[in-house]
């Protein structure tokens, strides 16, 4: 489908507030591992590689293209490759690059030391303090849009901060992404389930860029997770397809409980999680070299006893800053962490355990961070609360990362201490008055008043404060500007792809 090149938005066409994109990262990665922890480690993956596999399941077009390089072993749908051929080209993949967004203050740079904050993906059930919860529907899904695109510190919309259960699953992705593309102006992800709802995204995102901007840039990801442990299926292989083979990017991440999908090792699970990756990151090179690609890891320890997933625990932790190793060493943008729990509300369970695993999330150098805001239930329910607890705490994790410790003339202030004298104060120095807006970060929802302010007030929570403040931000949401043509242009594919589809529910 050919279209016309786009004009970028006029400055009059954007959003005018100040509009911090990603996260320019001073502080120094975290690097946990010695360099035989590291060896070991990659040993393991060569190994996984070159003598245990990875079968590329239900795509006779995957399986042809390995057959078609040398020195590649197919047997049944189990790929086995020399380890050192397959680093080589997973190198084609950029190590940065950038994702553009309808408004260009907003576009993402993805790698080396930029980071990308996004929502949670995927929930079925949503929850507030109002309707509590239920399952997700087109106006929640169409409300958690418009949070994410006024919170600052979410750089990026995700795709599926909810499942719309209310519209048919053949045809909600169509809605999904009109949502994205007309309540928000932040890049975002595409759909990935079936390859036409991948093309369907792509046709999309033609539609806002035009074909000759898509070709030489990245303006939508597909997002996918292999089926560990160390298969690859269709899903996956026909996604890289569409959009690697278009030029565009693709996230692909190793789910590993371990102990049900990986070993009960954290070691083992990662070098697992690496391997997988690698093999998808080299088949999406085969595809399109040169396609951007981000490496992806979500392992979490699990309850032995249920099963039950567990998040904050110190084994992901961990897995979180080997992974990030591994990555670097790669060349490979990382997709790991975000503000994980097992909790089913905003209780301390959740700040516990998401803060743990945001924490070391921010220290690994994760470049794209889904589920950085609203994650509940082990993913499966998306917290309106959460989501704006979540957000803003990631100020706070921005201002450490991007900013760190200051040491220029402004911030040693000597001439504030010739100004005050011994006992004296600084709240009004000249060097207080010059600094006072911006010396600290301001939490939008932590209470820090005396305790008969915070009675005057009502005694609020932080959850009854979050709930106050997400009504108050759609009260007074104003959608982006988009241009009129190109909206009905929009309106008009989703339209008629409706009218091509039966509706199914599963």
């Amino acid at each position: 489908m050919t279209r016309r090149s786009r004009s970028p938005r006029t400055r009059s066409q954007q959003v005018t507030h100040q509009v911090r994109s990603q996260i320019d990262r001073r502080l120094p990665f975290f690097d946990l591992l010695d360099d035989d922890a590291i060896s070991r480690l990659e040993a393991q993956v060569d190994w996984i590689i070159q003598d245990i596999g990875i079968a590329f399941r239900d795509d006779p077009e995957a399986l042809a293209l390995w057959r078609e390089q040398t020195g590649v072993r197919i047997d049944g749908d189990i790929v086995r490759a020399p380890a050192d051929w397959i680093r080589e080209i997973c190198s084609n993949a950029p190590s940065q690059f950038t994702q553009l967004a309808r408004n260009p203050e907003r576009s993402v740079t993805i790698g080396n030391r930029h980071q990308v904050f996004a929502p949670i993906y995927g929930a079925p059930f949503v929850r507030d303090l109002e309707k509590g919860r239920r399952y997700g529907d087109l106006e929640s899904f169409q409300d958690l849009v418009r949070l994410t695109y006024l919170s600052p510190a979410l750089h990026h919309g995700g795709f599926v901060t909810c499942e719309p259960c209310d519209v048919p699953v053949s045809k909600r992705h169509l809605d999904m992404l009109f949502t994205h593309m007309t309540l928000s102006d932040k890049p975002h992800l595409g759909a990935i389930t079936e390859m036409s709802r991948a093309q369907d995204s792509v046709d999309m995102a033609e539609i806002i860029f035009g074909q000759d901007t898509m070709e030489n840039n990245c303006v939508i990801m597909g997002n996918v997770n292999t089926n560990s442990p160390l298969l690859v299926d269709k899903v996956v292989t026909q996604a890289v397809r569409v959009y690697c083979g278009r030029g565009q990017g693709i996230v692909v991440v190793p789910f590993i409980l371990s102990g049900a999908m990986g070993p009960v090792s954290t070691a083992a699970s990662v070098a697992q999680a690496v391997a997988e990756a690698m093999m998808v990151c080299a088949y999406s090179q085969l595809v399109r070299s040169g396609a951007p690609f981000v490496l992806g890891n979500f392992l979490s320890s699990m309850s032995l006893k249920s099963g039950a997933p567990t998040f904050g625990m110190p084994e992901p932790v961990i897995s979180n800053y080997a992974i990030g190793q591994l990555a670097r060493r790669l060349g490979l943008p990382l997709r790991c962490g975000g503000s994980l729990t097992a909790a089913k509300i905003e209780d301390a369970q959740a700040a516990y355990e998401s803060a743990d695993s945001m924490h070391s999330t921010m220290l690994a150098g994760a470049h794209f961070v889904l589920h950085a805001a609203g994650w509940l239930e082990g993913g499966l329910c998306t917290g309106f609360e959460k989501l704006i607890m979540d957000a803003d705490r990631l100020g706070a994790y921005q201002k450490v990362l991007d900013q760190g410790l200051e040491v220029s003339d402004e911030a040693f202030a000597r001439d504030a201490y010739e100004e005050v004298g011994p006992g004296g104060h600084f709240l009004g120095s000249a060097h207080t008055m010059r600094n006072y807006q911006n010396a600290f970060y301001e939490p939008r929802l932590s209470d820090s008043e005396n305790v008969e302010s915070w009675e005057e007030g009502g005694a609020l929570d932080m959850r009854a404060r979050a709930h106050q403040r997400w009504k108050k931000m759609l009260k007074e949401y104003e959608a982006p500007p988009i241009d009129l043509a190109l909206k009905a242009e929009l309106e008009a594919f989703v339209t008629r792809r409706k009218s091509e589809l039966p509706d199914a529910w599963y």
